[in-house]
């Protein structure tokens, strides 16, 4: 019978081991600081149902509470002002060679305009609609229309117009040119290093940006499998994975709990090895899902050492001062 005890001790030692190695009830959070990511600024959101990489979804915003529209400098100025740490905005790289902070790989959704976005020039951009397409009851009206016209600025356009803004900037094509024009923009103008708090998207050009000597950092899906899942692995022992170092990770908020020390202890781990850690909504597929309610925010740990994803600044700003 004694080996059966010792078994069991052995058992009861390991496993007291592993909780305290990974407990987060005993990190001292009274420093930690919450922080707010606003996605694409404030912005018309929409419903999710059947979205596919393609879909129009200036043709399914829910009704109009606000004037704004998303990567426009009015967007990012209203969301910093509501309470936006970082602004995510997101860049094509024009036929003149210029970043045009907009999303949508053609024009053909929320302009009057056709043509592909990078295909075109940024004067042909600047003189576009950006609220002509926007509507939230299958086209019978189009209460944005008229009020976007030149609203597309460039990257440059909006560094100058918040020089203490800090943005993570999304690269919506895989080409190595972008990041290769993104660092030649910061080496020529080190002053607007400070506002590229950032960079993710294509592969390519974030990994380009990345080995630049700018000590940006940046992910995308594959560089979050390569830190998580051997994180998952051997995150027990403490060990955090070269690949998670001087990153950025993002966190579903659904599965958070699957991480050794979430969340104080884990997020004190990629901090001591430089990485940001993003608490995203559910995973739904993507990483764009956002905690944009009262009963989200309600769900993110108190003291959450990091960035809280939204597209709701305008919501959950107020509510977390309030916290």
């Amino acid at each position: 019978m004694k080996w059966r005890y010792r078994i069991l001790i052995g058992v009861g030692v390991i496993a007291g081991a592993l909780w305290l190695n990974n407990t987060s009830l005993l990190v001292d959070t009274s420093a930690n600081e919450t922080r707010l990511l606003s996605h694409r600024g404030v912005h018309q959101t929409y419903h999710r149902e059947n979205l596919e990489n393609d879909t129009c979804t200036a043709e399914r915003i829910y009704p109009v509470e606000h004037p704004y529209m998303e990567n426009t400098i009015p967007s990012m100025r209203a969301a910093f002002e509501a309470g936006a740490d970082v602004v995510e905005l997101d860049v094509h790289l024009t036929r003149d060679r210029q970043f045009a902070v907009f999303h949508d790989w053609t024009i053909n959704c929320r302009t009057p305009g056709h043509g592909v976005t990078e295909e075109l020039t940024m004067w042909e951009l600047s003189l576009l609609d950006v609220g002509y397409g926007y509507t939230a009851d299958g086209g019978q009206t189009f209460p944005l229309r008229g009020t976007g016209a030149g609203l597309i600025p460039t990257l440059t356009e909006v560094f100058e117009a918040f020089p203490e803004g800090r943005f993570l900037v999304n690269y919506k094509s895989n080409r190595m040119q972008e990041g290769e024009e993104l660092v030649a923009l910061l080496t020529e103008h080190p002053e607007w290093r400070a506002n590229v708090f950032g960079v993710y998207g294509g592969s390519a050009p974030t990994n380009r940006v990345r080995r630049a000597d700018l000590g940006i950092p940046g992910y995308d899906r594959q560089s979050l499998l390569d830190c998580l899942l051997p994180y998952l692995g051997l995150g027990w022992t403490g060990y955090v994975p070269e690949a998670c170092r001087d990153g950025i990770v993002a966190v579903p908020q659904n599965l958070g709990w699957l991480l050794w020390g979430w969340p104080h202890r884990f997020t004190e781990r990629m901090k001591s090895v430089g990485t940001e850690v993003f608490i995203v909504g559910p995973f739904e597929g993507d990483f764009t899902v956002g905690i944009d309610d009262a009963a989200a925010l309600s769900a993110v740990p108190e003291n959450f050492d990091g960035y809280i994803w939204t597209n709701k600044i305008e919501v959950i700003g107020p509510l977390l001062a309030a916290r």
